[in-house]
């Protein structure tokens, strides 16, 4: 039998198991009220200016105030400078060589291999990155017959200037409480480079054709994730991305079914409709900040509902099919990419000069 005294004294002795539950820091919160209002701001702008191509509005916003946490003069040139160059690329390659399949895919490979190139050397990362995402959509959209180009490229045009005008208003209202340090940056062999050069552009031509050759025009959210873990720069890294961008997608698309049921014949109020988005898009973007700011489950929430709500979904449609249908064609899209990148990452690591460290 154990006395008061000695169950006090075991009590007492027992240390204490702390459970440490993650919190935002001032600047965390900052920056997700940055990305949930600049999101909700695109949507709405997007909204009430009747405007194509509404995914270019809600998703840009998040890019660039969820990717990069600072705003500065260096950012934004790279963002613009990216803009005028995509649209002159898209123009050229689909004006001059849509008729030339073969001849078309391998200057796509070109241009996808100078932007992982920027990404793999790090100081140019976003430049990379913006290019890499933004003309693949182009790309594939602008190669059907029946889309007009000049629309598509003054959509994508529009919304990345007001991406860049949100951004600096978000910067504003909700400026950061302490100076951010700059990440450290890390010199790599240059083996290292031409692996993660090569891989990400020959993946991402890769799924270029497949999105062509099947016809999968209305698989954007698909896409978007084929390209999105190539942010990794290494199949190690891709599939720890995918995994966390199939479970963003597949809450992103539940939370949207709910918001949909919930509001049903009332999704003609657009106030309701823009509260309950910017209440999904700061659940998320929440997540994506105690995530480290990466491509993982919180930004894949935050692009799930920016391609659901900036598509325009209404009661009248049916969005239960409308999810399933991305995360089902997503999975298929990520399993059929991590195949690719694991035979190319045996594949290269077995010729000496972009053969990874034996750290990596």
């Amino acid at each position: 039998m154990f006395t008061k005294a000695a169950i006090k004294t075991v009590i007492n002795k027992t240390p204490a198991v702390a459970v440490n539950k993650p919190a935002l820091s001032q600047n965390g919160l900052r920056q997700c009220l940055r990305v949930a209002g600049g999101g909700s701001l695109g949507f709405i702008i997007s909204q009430l200016m009747g405007w194509n191509y509404g995914v270019f509005f809600t998703v840009f916003p998040m890019f660039l105030l969820g990717m990069v946490p600072l705003l500065n003069g260096n950012i934004i040139r790279q963002f613009l400078a990216n803009v005028s160059l995509n649209a002159l690329e898209v123009s050229m390659v689909v004006g001059l060589l849509k008729h030339m399949p073969l001849v078309m895919t391998l200057v796509v490979l070109g241009l996808f291999l100078l932007r992982f190139n920027l990404m793999a050397k790090g100081p140019f990362f976003l430049f990379g990155a913006n290019g890499v995402l933004t003309l693949s959509i182009l790309l594939h959209f602008a190669s059907y017959p029946g889309v007009d180009l000049s629309d598509l490229l003054a959509s994508n045009i529009m919304a990345s200037l007001l991406a860049v005008f949100i951004a600096m208003l978000m910067h504003t209202l909700f400026p950061d409480v302490e100076p951010r340090q700059p990440p450290p940056r890390g010199a790599k062999p240059a083996a290292q480079i031409r692996h993660e050069t090569l891989m990400g552009g020959i993946t991402a031509t890769l799924s270029f054709v497949v999105f062509q050759v099947f016809d999968l025009r209305d698989s954007l959210s698909a896409q978007m994730a084929t390209i999105l873990i190539l942010f990794a720069l290494g199949y190690s890294g891709a599939r720890v991305s995918a995994g966390k961008r199939a479970i963003g997608t597949l809450l992103g698309c539940n939370l949207a079914l709910a918001m949909q049921l919930l509001l049903y014949t009332q999704s003609h109020h657009f106030l309701l409709v823009i509260l309950f988005y910017w209440l999904g898009l700061m659940l998320f973007a929440r997540e994506h900040i105690l995530e480290g700011g990466g491509s993982g489950i919180g930004f894949g929430g935050l692009t799930t509902l920016g391609i659901l709500f900036g598509q325009s979904l209404g009661p009248q449609q049916d969005l239960v099919y409308s999810a399933l249908y991305r995360f089902s064609s997503m999975c298929v899209a990520l399993v059929g990419t991590l195949l690719v990148m694991a035979c190319l990452h045996c594949l290269l690591n077995s010729w000496q000069p972009t053969r990874l460290p034996k750290s990596n």
